[in-house]
């Protein structure tokens, strides 16, 4: 039995219901900052603050709204809990064996400097990360890699973060962008053109950005150089990449320029004090730093036997993503090639996707048009898979006996159960959201701001992004609306479509999926609140310059739009 969106439910009045739809989103802003609930029980609660609206306002069958929650708690499962699983088992296997400690060691030999092991661990390998991968990897292994270094958990949870906004719009080999072309049926280099000749702005000042986070404004100066070099090579590879290669590469080809280029710089250009957190300072006062000189010298391939788990990630990871090996993986595959074939089949019998009961078409949606419904479950094709090899070959490199291997697959996997239940239930919330319209509503709300739209258009990309936690979800949730929208209102298309996606990258740190993936790679599952209250400020702050560098293209630098 079908049902059809309703998306003024109360009284026809699209003010009103637009409220409605944000009481899920305000409650779990409630429960988090003010309340300060450990994140599951907000993440529980919210689900079923969602579902009660969904049921009692939007009038969505309550059999439907509980199945479009199971829907997006199997994704909240795979692929993104299990990239959390993998990442965090790697970095602990890392810690385990001993090889952290040489990690530890060959960056410190780079710099002893907080400031600059940020740009280089939080933005550029972040970055890099981010471009093969994204689903929350990114963040799970830089931060990982900062608390190593000595980072406080809270804080390097919070830089990489801030960090990743950079690469979020080309992530997962350009996913994000890709995934508009369909359904607005403008071409993905026209729309990657535009996001390049806006977020290389935004990339070259977060480097910046951070440091002036971490230590303000007389000590960011002091390493400017450094900033200058991680940002600038930055931007303007994306915006090369971007605009003369198209969607996939920009965030790889960035990320490896601006870490080569920084540790190069780094071998020639030292900054003239060493920065170090308050709380180490104090700790020295009793105890003798730990510096670069105190180190055991390694030999290079020492540096590169303990690296190599990350190496060995960042392959697997590549690969995974590379065509025609992504389809093949998951069962898609339509070339000639032997292998591939043969790696086609067991990706068939290894990938399922499976109707969801009592919701498949049975939704009809804005356009007039049933939505489609499944459980996609893929098991060799999703990038946690690919990070379980890279661990899988770790163990025979860092000489693991069974047991350790095991056990700390294990001790990862209890660590991580209630960050894993948060992520699945706001995952579920999400899914709820946009099954009942709920997101469709508020992006209509938002529609209405005519003149202003081109300003407030990022804002429709922030808000899908933090409901969906992801950049690819939020350009198919509000793509076509962008579009028509942008129409009626005189913009062009495709500076709407770039917004959407630019304005969604400032939403990615205070997404609930990303608090919890966050919190849960650095060992603060329940503290998600406070990484919630460290981010939103930055939030809104970055969105801002989005909203402001869009209404400037719209009007004044109207050449920039290609």
């Amino acid at each position: 039995m079908t049902w059809t969106q309703n998306f003024t439910p109360i009284t026809d009045n699209l003010v009103l219901s637009s409220l409605a739809a944000l009481i899920p989103i305000l409650y779990f802003f409630w429960a988090l900052t003010i309340k300060r609930m450990k994140g599951y029980m907000a993440g529980i609660t919210t689900l079923l603050v969602a579902l009660a609206v969904a049921v009692l306002i939007y009038g969505m069958p309550a059999g439907k709204a509980v199945m479009s929650a199971s829907q997006g708690g199997v994704y909240g499962l795979l692929p993104i809990g299990w990239i959390i699983i993998t990442s965090v088992f790697l970095y602990k296997m890392t810690v385990k064996s001993g090889q952290f400690n040489i990690i530890r060691s060959s960056v410190l030999s780079l710099t002893e400097d907080r400031r600059l092991q940020a740009l280089l661990v939080a933005f550029s390998f972040g970055a890099f990360l981010e471009g093969a991968a994204g689903f929350g990897a990114p963040v799970a292994i830089s931060a990982a890699l900062l608390v190593g270094l000595g980072f406080n958990p809270l804080y390097a949870a919070g830089i990489c973060l801030i960090a990743n906004t950079a690469p979020v719009a080309f992530g997962a080999v350009g996913i994000p962008i890709i995934a508009m072309e369909g359904p607005t049926g403008i071409a993905a280099m026209e729309i990657s053109k535009m996001v390049g000749r806006q977020l290389p702005f935004l990339s070259a000042f977060i480097p910046l950005y951070l440091i002036l986070i971490m230590t303000g404004w007389k000590r960011s100066l002091e390493v400017l150089p450094a900033i200058l070099v991680s940002g600038i090579s930055f931007a303007i590879t994306q915006y090369l990449s971007s605009n003369f290669l198209g969607p996939e590469l920009p965030d790889i080809l960035s990320a490896l320029v601006s870490l080569f280029a920084l540790a190069i710089f780094l071998k020639f250009w030292k900054p003239k004090t060493i920065f170090r957190f308050a709380s180490e300072e104090t700790a020295a006062a009793v105890e003798p730093l730990y510096t670069a000189e105190a180190e055991t010298k390694y030999t290079k391939w020492q540096i590169f036997h303990a690296w190599s788990p990350f190496l060995l990630l960042t392959l697997f990871i590549t690969i995974w993503g590379m065509n025609p090996i992504k389809p093949a993986l998951s069962g898609h595959y339509e070339g000639n090639n032997v292998l591939l074939g043969g790696i086609n089949e067991i990706g068939k019998l290894l990938t399922f996707q499976i109707e969801v009961p009592g919701l498949h078409n049975e939704i009809i949606g804005s356009n007039g048009l049933p939505i489609a419904a499944f459980y996609k479950i893929e098991l060799l094709g999703a990038a946690g898979t690919a990070i379980l090899l890279a661990a899988i070959v770790t163990k025979f490199i860092a000489h693991m006996s069974a047991k350790d291997f095991y056990g700390t697959f294990v001790e990862a996997m209890k660590e991580l159960a209630k960050p894993i239940l948060m992520i699945s239930t706001v995952v579920a919330f999400a899914y709820v959201t946009n099954a009942s319209g709920m997101s469709t509503t508020l992006g209509m709300t938002l529609a209405k701001s005519g003149d202003l739209f081109p300003f407030f258009a990022p804002v429709l990309g922030w808000l899908g992004v933090f409901i969906t936690g992801s950049d690819t979800s939020a350009n198919l949730l509000f793509g076509s609306l962008q579009k028509v929208t942008a129409l009626k209102v005189g913009m062009e298309p495709v500076l709407a479509l770039a917004a959407n996606s630019s304005g969604g990258v400032t939403g990615k740190m205070i997404s609930p999926q990303s608090i919890a993936i966050a919190c849960a790679a650095v060992g603060l599952a329940g503290r998600e609140s406070e990484l919630l209250r460290f981010t939103l400020k930055h939030s809104l702050f970055l969105l801002l310059l989005v909203c402001v560098i869009t209404f400037l293209q719209n009007g004044v630098l109207s050449w920039m739009i290609p």
